[in-house]
């Protein structure tokens, strides 16, 4: 008892004693502290202006409470406020984002701005109107009055414009003020009311004019203790197990450790050998835990940590793993100790091949995957997987909200949606109208080509086509044959043709359709007829023989005509009756009006059109010279495709390949860019509001745009074409006004296009009249309303179908009474009751439906499908094939999948119908990025760490697989600790370790500084931030400090007594206090000079504002064009620096920047953390064209100009590091 005393107050005062020393490191932001109310308004930007608004509104003058209250109890208030427009899970993502100062960057980059106009003095909130200043409202409606006379303020993409006309005649007032304060307010109150009268733009950015000067200190970022490789090494055991064994009996003898004497104990205790052995391993290991481990004691150690972590119980384990990596060399030893779980090392072998096979993650691999989404853990930081659980958090509460929940969340998330299915769409080139030229499969000049597929896969040159007697590549021209632009197409195909190319070509000849037009009125129909003449009388490759002889015959500039296909005629086919092919009654004219009918159904542009495997070419791509090359580059791209379809089996030998590329996903019936578009909008329908009633136009008007839309689709009611309840996988809201015929025409074509056999939808329909609704202007629609509530399914279509009939319409606006244009079969009596008795104030709703939240004018239409808004301008029309394409691209994309899952839960076909729109309209409208994986173990009793979700709440499904000795370990153990706090988790986490290790697996000590929420004092005051606290370390060590921050960021130590590289805690006394600042966030980019295609090397640009235009410079590398320039949050104007650089060069277009491409200035703003990379693209001047941009330096410098020149760079670039 009495040794175990003593070694237990030893063990204590060693603990003390080294308590007292450690290493702390901190981050601070290069600028002021931003308040937490500001970066709170950015958070909640990001869920749209609307929220952003109406939490402005909110806080208005928040701020008086800040002297009262407490720093702790203000911080609350504000999350208090904010919670009014936030979920619970978007709150605790709000607090997490306030503790790494996510939006601080965005907040300083407002202030950036302001400090560059600059702000007048004494103003704490100021108004600038057109480039001149107000620090009052009176001032400011001066400067309103004679805005129109100066230039309007360039608005950036991040700028806060309060909702109202965007107007480009109305003047526009920019406010800088901090929200919550009194002069904010007093400012906000008249922009506001004159933004909603549409008498001028309101923007807003922040501005605080008295910055606090605190330091703010900055997390996300890893801190490492690097051991000098001189000190931590393992011992070979052979070398050491003789001369240990010849000397243990010596050292038993007097062996000292921490003042026992072994030697004499174990002789005077014979029987407690045992015993004191143990107790004198644990005092060496305790005094000293940085004795290197032996080979063989090394090789298990990876199973050994996870053993270890396998069986503490579950709330410890991801605690524990952090503590063994990050301080692994500390507990290297103890891990020794550990028995490994033999069974657990089995699954981890087996789960290791199933994943090396399926996924490519080998042994001692990480990953990580958020909802199947991959996080890779050395692209992402806290900052992106934050912006990862927000765009989850808004499908998984949408999911939940709509009724979907537990394990159905995941077959839902896991749905492969797309909201567009290819690059590019294709039409369908199997058309009668086409007049092919050649077939590379019948054609007996192609004869000698091998037909095998396999010949696909023939290894050749770069660059070489291959040629395969198949229709792999198909060309169709569009042409209108009186087109100047015609004749060097023609003689393009012409070359092609000749030169043995294998490439397919077609004609489609768009031409009169008009009857009485002949050939001898119109030299496109004489073309055609000629050709079909040819054609028949002898063969296709004689008819484009001669189509080109024709177009030869015309000169440059002038256009085909009749004269030149007569003369043509009757010198090469002397006995042809010129009369019967060209005249009245020529038998050569079917098909005639095919062309025509493929090009207008098509919805192609302006002609001529070219199409490649169908897929359209875009008017630059057929200019003549342009479209050889653009030919050639898609035949090489396609043979890639068609390689990978051979290798795979998707083709077979006895396959037509011309069906195979129009059985493609992206082949469509018509090309309509309204439809096709990437860029979408759509409604958001996972509200539930309280109030879902649209006949109280007052309240309607109260809610907010997702509570309009819930009540909208909650009250719609539809037009079907069955009878009975059906499952309906696309949803059609026609948007019109239906007392103008426009509208009745849009709504005719949905209702037709419903009732085609192909159809698989229904409509529903939303008034938006140009004026205000009232009882004589809105008849037929409270009529069609009347029939939907009170009529059958059938007789409700049939009596739309036949008010709609502009005949009818002009009886009932002659005075018919609606009663005399019911149909035999409906319910007379319950019909003129409702269209009797209908109130107006649902109209005023949906009037105001679809100017707040469709964002459309009065009067104008819109078709919604599935939610997804396409608006219509007055005079577009939207035909029965636009219908038809819609719902194909509907269907094809998501909704026919979203059917087949709701379909399972055996809902009514009414409200599975309306779950399916909902659905489609949340999954397609989140972005789209790598496709889920769904990560399954072979087994995982043994090898997978499981932590449950709570029930009953919406959770993240979490999945790391990692090796708990490794630096992802170190990044991940407490990654997963602080989101297990932040957001509700299902967590599996598999032990991948690694077998086998011949040396220590890690050398540093660790800390990863991140903090689920603001940290307070104990008085209450706000903690100036987090930072890496090392307290346990060993002293022995030479240490050198890392930080491990996101690529971006330049760090460098601004305080600190201690030589970093070289920490040695030995001859330290107290706390090793490192102090970082973030220096500058870098902004990174590429250039290119757009004639030759390769970066201008030596060409610099300079980066600053309006006020210091050179703040910083850079050179443009030779390699990949790769410049890098420094910076900190704000808005910057890149330029190429004065100079050579100036004059020899302009710049052409960019990418990624927040001005237009063809703005002069490019303005690039730094508004968070995350990496900015642009894209630059200058071409010299025209008169510069020869010059060289570093021969003119080059020569007029002598050699030790140069070499002056060489070390000044060399010592910049140093100090840059």
């Amino acid at each position: 008892m009495r040794v175990v005393f003593i070694v237990l107050v030893l063990l204590r005062f060693q603990h003390v004693n080294s308590a007292s020393k450690g290493v702390i490191a901190s981050l601070q932001a290069k600028w002021d502290m931003t308040p937490l109310l500001l970066e709170t308004s950015e958070f909640i930007r990001e869920d749209g202006d609307e929220k952003f608004w109406q939490f402005v509104d909110t806080v208005k003058e928040l701020t008086v409470y800040k002297n009262g209250e407490s720093v702790r109890s203000y911080y609350n208030l504000i999350i208090k406020k904010a919670g009014q427009f936030l979920t619970d899970l978007q709150v605790n993502l709000l607090k997490l984002s306030l503790s790494l100062r996510t939006y601080s960057p965005a907040v300083h980059a407002f202030q950036q701005i302001a400090s560059d106009e600059p702000p007048p003095d004494g103003c704490s909130a100021f108004t600038v109107v057109h480039g001149q200043k107000a620090c009052s409202t009176k001032d400011m409606k001066k400067l309103l009055k004679t805005a129109a006379g100066r230039p309007r303020p360039y608005l950036y993409k991040s700028d806060h414009q309060y909702p109202g006309l965007n107007e480009t005649d109305l003047p526009v007032a920019v406010l800088y003020a901090e929200i919550g304060t009194k002069e904010f307010n007093t400012f906000h109150k008249v922009l506001s009311e004159r933004a909603q009268e549409g008498k001028l733009i309101y923007v807003l950015r922040h501005f605080v004019s008295e910055p606090k000067n605190e330091r703010m200190l900055l997390s996300g970022y890893g801190v490492e203790l690097a051991i000098k490789n001189t000190e931590y090494k393992a011992v070979d055991d052979t070398q050491v197990k003789e001369s240990k064994s010849v000397s243990t009996d010596k050292e038993d003898e007097n062996d000292e450790v921490q003042g026992f004497l072994f030697g004499k104990l174990k002789k005077s205790h014979p029987e407690l050998q045992g015993e004191l052995g143990e107790l004198r391993k644990h005092l060496l290991e305790s005094t000293n835990d940085m004795t290197p481990l032996k080979v063989w004691e090394l090789q298990d150690l990876s199973f050994q940590a996870a053993s270890r972590i396998m069986t503490v119980p579950k709330f410890d384990s991801l605690k524990l793993m952090q503590d063994l990596s990050q301080n692994f060399p500390s507990r290297a030893r103890s891990l020794t100790r550990v028995a490994v779980n033999q069974n657990m090392k089995k699954e981890i072998e087996d789960n290791q091949k199933r994943l090396s096979e399926s996924m490519g993650i080998h042994p001692g691999d990480a990953s990580l995957f958020i909802n199947g989404i991959h996080v890779d853990l050395d692209i992402h930081n806290p900052f992106s997987i934050l912006d990862i659980l927000r765009g989850e958090a808004k499908i998984l509460e949408g999911l939940h909200n709509l009724g979907i929940r537990g394990s159905s969340i995941s077959k839902f998330l896991h749905l492969p949606t797309s909201t567009t299915v290819e690059d590019s769409y294709a039409l369908d080139i199997r058309h009668s109208s086409i007049m092919w030229v050649n077939d590379i499969e019948k054609d007996s000049m192609y004869r000698h080509w091998p037909s095998s597929l396999q010949e696909l896969l023939r290894a050749t040159f770069p660059g070489v086509i291959r040629q395969i007697r198949r229709n792999f590549f198909n060309l169709v021209l569009l042409l209108d044959p009186t087109q100047e632009e015609s004749v060097e197409l023609v003689k393009l195909a012409e070359l092609f043709y000749k030169h043995n190319i294998p490439l397919r070509i077609g004609f489609v000849l768009v031409v009169s359709v008009d009857d009485k037009v002949d050939g001898y009125l119109d030299a496109g129909v004489a073309l055609f007829r000629m050709l079909n003449y040819i054609s028949e009388e002898y063969d296709e490759a004689q008819a484009f023989t001669s189509m080109v002889s024709i177009y030869n015959r015309v000169e440059v500039g002038e256009t085909l005509s009749v004269n030149t296909i007569t003369a043509y005629l009757k010198k090469k086919f002397p006995k042809a009756n010129a009369a019967k092919i060209l005249g009245v009654d020529s038998s050569y004219d079917d098909n005639r009006k095919a062309g025509g009918v493929f090009y207008r159904k098509s919805g192609l542009g302006a002609l001529p059109v070219g199409l490649f495997n169908g897929v359209p070419l875009s008017s630059e791509e057929m200019d003549p010279e342009e479209l050889e090359t653009v030919l050639l580059q898609r035949i090489m791209e396609t043979t890639n495709f068609f390689q990978r379809s051979v290798f795979m089996g998707q083709i077979t030998e006895s396959g037509d390949v011309v069906d195979f590329l129009m059985e493609q996903a992206n082949v469509v019936p018509r090309i309509n860019p309204l439809i096709l578009s990437s860029e979408r909008r759509y409604l958001d329908f996972t509200a539930s509001p309280v109030a879902d009633d649209w006949d109280d136009t007052t309240m309607f008007s109260y809610l907010d745009s997702r509570d309009k839309t819930a009540v909208v689709s909650k009250r719609m009611k539809y037009l079907t074409r069955d009878e009975e309840e059906m499952l309906y996988g696309v949803t059609v809201w026609v948007v019109a006004d239906i007392e103008q015929p426009s509208g009745r025409q849009l709504l005719r074509n949905a209702l037709k296009h419903m009732k085609s056999s192909s159809s698989s939808c229904r409509v529903g329909v939303i008034n938006n009249p140009i004026g205000k609704p009232t009882e004589d202007n809105s008849g037929l629609y409270r009529a069609l309303w009347a029939s939907l509530l009170t009529q059958s399914n059938k007789n409700t279509l049939d009596f739309t179908l036949k008010l709609l009939k502009e005949e009818n319409v002009e009886l009932f606006k002659q005075g018919t009474k609606i009663k005399h244009l019911l149909k035999q079969g409906m319910d007379h009596d319950a019909f003129e009751k409702k269209f009797n008795t209908m109130e107006l104030d649902f109209l005023h709703s949906q009037q105001k439906f679809c100017k707040e939240v469709l964002k459309l004018k009065a009067g104008h239409g819109a078709v919604v499908s599935n939610g997804r808004i396409l608006g219509l301008l007055v005079e577009e029309d939207f035909g029965l094939e636009d219908f038809h394409l819609l719902e194909k691209i509907t269907l094809r994309s998501s909704a026919e999948k979203i059917k087949s899952k709701i379909k399972q839960m055996n809902l009514n076909a009414q409200k599975a119908s309306d779950l399916i729109m909902k659905v489609d309209a949340l999954l397609t409208a989140s972005p789209k990025g790598e496709s889920r994986k769904d990560v399954k173990f072979l087994k995982d009793k043994h090898s997978v760490l499981q932590l449950a979700q709570r029930e009953d709440e919406v959770f993240y499904d979490v999945v790391a697989i990692v090796d708990p000795l490794t630096r992802d370990a170190q990044k991940l153990a407490p990654l997963l600790a602080v989101l297990g706090q932040v957001v509700n988790m299902k967590v599996q986490v598999f032990m991948n370790c690694r077998a086998k290790l011949s040396e220590m697996p890690l050398k540093s000590f660790y800390q990863y500084v991140l903090e689920p929420d603001v940290s307070f004092f104990g008085n209450n005051s706000i903690s100036p931030g987090p930072m890496a606290r090392f307290t346990e370390i060993p002293e022995s060590p030479l240490l050198t400090l890392n930080m491990i921050t996101p690529e971006s960021w330049m760090v460098e130590a601004v305080r600190s007594p201690y030589d970093l590289d070289n920490i040695h805690l030995q001859e330290v006394s107290g706390v090793v206090k490192a102090e970082y600042e973030l220096e500058y966030l870098l902004l990174e980019g590429h250039c290119f000079d757009l004639s030759t295609g390769q970066p201008p090397r030596g060409l610099q640009f300079t980066l600053g504002m309006r006020q210091k235009p050179l703040m910083h410079d850079t050179i443009v590398m030779a390699n990949l064009g790769y410049f890098q320039l420094k910076a900190n949050p704000g808005a910057w104007i890149l330029r190429l620096r004065e100079g050579r650089s100036e004059d020899i060069y302009q710049i052409q277009a960019h990418d990624g920047t927040d001005s237009p491409v063809e703005a002069g200035n490019v303005i690039v703003v730094l508004n968070s953390f995350h990496s900015k990379i642009i894209k630059v693209r200058v071409q010299k001047k025209a008169d510069k064209l020869n010059e060289d941009l570093l021969s003119e330096e080059t020569e007029s410098k002598g050699i030790w100009d140069s070499i002056t020149s060489v070390w000044s760079s060399l010592e910049k670039r140093a100090s840059s590091r």
